[in-house]
């Protein structure tokens, strides 16, 4: 990827059904696209790689470049991360992948970031944009701090329509657990001695 023209966007990409608006979203700015597919938040490594295929179909029915950093999956990277603020991770997780992206950003001649996680009503859009600027400033290298949530339904209707692999968490074990709470809960009340 040496030799990046000025109007490339390195896109930190969560997964695939979150890229499919701001892909198409930066082309309609002119931006040119690269994904970049770097989370080792995603917990349960069959997970990762679902999440992973899901990116390059979204990829290949976009027709977009995706740059997937395999080799460095790994959740302890994650987990020392968040270690002791595991209520208040999201911000401190939102760190790490960007970090990456803009490393990554600097070490290939990208011009600009930005990440598909601006793109979900569930993410802290305040701190992602906060922590954006912050690398940005540090780096030198622009942020694009779109707000792509507009376009949130839409999303969700054509990665159905393409049968995109479509997560039910965020990808982290926190957030997995979360939401199977209170199905645990049931199942806690229901084999309680009466």
């Amino acid at each position: 990827m040496s030799g990046v023209t000025n109007r490339v966007t390195l896109l930190h990409v969560c997964c695939g059904p979150c890229a499919l608006v701001p892909v198409q979203t930066l082309r309609e700015q002119e931006e040119e696209v690269v994904g970049l597919f770097t989370n080792p938040n995603i917990h349960g490594v069959e997970e990762y790689f679902k999440r992973r295929e899901a990116v390059l179909q979204a990829a290949q029915n976009l027709d977009f470049p995706v740059i997937c950093l395999d080799a460095e999956y790994d959740p302890r990277l994650f987990f020392q991360v968040v270690h002791g603020r595991e209520d208040h991770r999201c911000p401190a997780c939102y760190r790490l992948r960007l970090e990456r992206a803009f490393a990554y950003a600097k070490e290939h001649g990208f011009s600009s970031v930005s990440t598909t996680l601006l793109y979900s009503i569930y993410q802290d859009r305040n701190a992602i944009v906060a922590i954006g600027r912050e690398l940005a400033d540090q780096t030198g290298i622009r942020f694009l701090d779109r707000d792509f949530r507009s376009g949130w339904q839409a999303g969700i209707d054509l990665s159905r329509e393409w049968g995109l692999y479509r997560q039910s968490y965020c990808g982290c074990l926190y957030s997995e657990l979360e939401r199977r709470r209170k199905k645990l809960n049931r199942l806690a009340d229901s084999s309680s001695p009466a």
